[in-house]
């Protein structure tokens, strides 16, 4: 891949007012993703791929625009992503296939499609989160045509075989079980996920990220989540604005009122797993760490930030198990705004400020995030872009918490 230029953030942890770093990054990753599906296409190893080429050229020089937005989505730009890095969990052809036939549903909602494209060998089921659906593709489908609005599912071996039209205008039946549950603005709660990693678990209290609502309401999900994002918006605005850009989906994964885990991938860049914690605060600190590690993600796309990211390890303020200074990075990354959230809370006289339990925890976050910077100012070997993320992370780290 031909490497972007990029100018070294200075704000990327915490946001200054007015700052538009995030919204740069996450651009200049969508760049990469476009860059990422020419060559994709252009290897020719897929038929699908091959037959997609006129259809993605057309794209370019047509709409630009619908297919870079289309490429934020998780559920494509993730897709993509995994066929990059080639993680084991999905094979290439079936990639290939749920790759492109999302790609055309979300265009095709969008109205995108210069032209009608037809998809041989489609995936089983079409994950098309700014639809808000899914598309069951029916058994002995042999393809799928693609226009502006729907899609059609041939299915037999007769000359036009039996047809079977989604219209993608209309509104997902309102008998359907809830797959999609409104959160704030465009971010969801996501009871559907075509992440093909999810259940690679790297931490080591978790057994992956299955879709699980813990016998909780997915409104009551929904809204404890509503309730965090709008505690950060009115102590990190800016923060808050950045979330918008990069949260998509927030997929629940279970219950647990005595601890709380939270996971994200940087291949699915704009989803988050959580699961729900009767801890308020717990809820708001999960969805700063879990956006900051998205933020990172996007960065990370760009630059790999450390020359000695995955070796050796050391001790994480966050985690039980030693971490690689990359694994350190994303947690001081992740919780100096969590700090940040805190300080601005007790200035403003929250009466939870006054509570014992905020004031150890708010000790505990400023204690762990100046442990993490230390062993990463002391042992990092960064890159010129990496070095402007840590220098901002030093800036903080001597900054008046209490």
């Amino acid at each position: 891949m031909k490497a972007l230029a990029i100018a070294p953030p200075r704000d990327i942890t915490i946001p200054e007012a007015n700052s538009t770093t995030a919204r740069t990054i996450l651009s200049q990753a969508m760049r990469r993703s476009i860059q990422d599906l020419i060559r994709l296409v252009a290897s020719g190893r897929d038929p699908v791929l091959r037959s997609f080429k006129p259809t993605l050229q057309r794209l370019l020089r047509e709409a630009p625009g619908p297919l870079a937005s289309a490429l934020r989505s998780p559920t494509v730009g993730g897709l993509l992503r995994c066929l990059r890095r080639g993680v084991p969990q999905l094979s290439f052809s079936a990639g290939v296939s749920e790759l492109v036939a999302t790609l055309l549903t979300d265009l095709a909602t969008r109205h995108a499609l210069p032209e009608r494209v037809s998809l041989e060998r489609p995936p089983r089921r079409i994950v098309s989160l700014p639809g808000r659906r899914v598309l069951e593709v029916p058994a002995g489908t042999r393809r799928v045509d693609f226009e502006n609005g729907r899609a059609r599912f041939v299915v037999g071996l007769g000359p036009s075989g039996e047809a079977h039209t989604v219209r993608l205008d209309d509104p997902p039946d309102e008998a359907a079980p809830t797959i999609y549950e409104p959160i704030a603005g465009d971010i969801v709660l996501a009871l559907v996920d075509n992440n093909p990693i999810a259940m690679a678990e790297a931490h080591p209290d978790k057994q992956g990220n299955a879709i699980d609502l813990g016998e909780r309401s997915a409104r009551e999900w929904a809204d404890t989540l509503a309730e965090a994002l709008a505690l950060i918006g009115r102590y990190l605005p800016e923060l808050r604005a950045e979330i918008d850009l990069y949260i998509h989906q927030i997929v629940p994964v279970g219950y647990d009122p005595r601890k709380h885990l939270s996971a994200s991938y940087q291949e699915i860049i704009g989803t988050i797993y959580m699961t729900l914690h009767p801890n308020s605060m717990t809820m708001v600190e999960a969805t700063i760490h879990e956006f900051q590690h998205n933020k990172l993600h996007a960065l990370l796309e760009l630059d790999p930030l450390l020359h000695n990211a995955f070796s050796p390890l050391y001790a994480s303020p966050v985690r039980p198990d030693p971490r690689p200074l990359q694994g350190v990075l994303l947690a001081v990354h992740a919780f100096q705004p969590v700090a940040r959230l805190y300080q601005r809370m007790r200035e403003a006289g929250e009466s939870i400020c006054d509570h014992p339990d905020f004031q150890r925890r708010y000790g505990q976050v400023i204690d762990g995030n100046h442990e993490g910077a230390t062993v990463l100012l002391e042992n990092a070997e960064p890159t010129p872009i990496g070095a402007s993320v840590l220098d901002e992370i030093r800036r903080w780290d001597t900054h008046a918490w209490q």
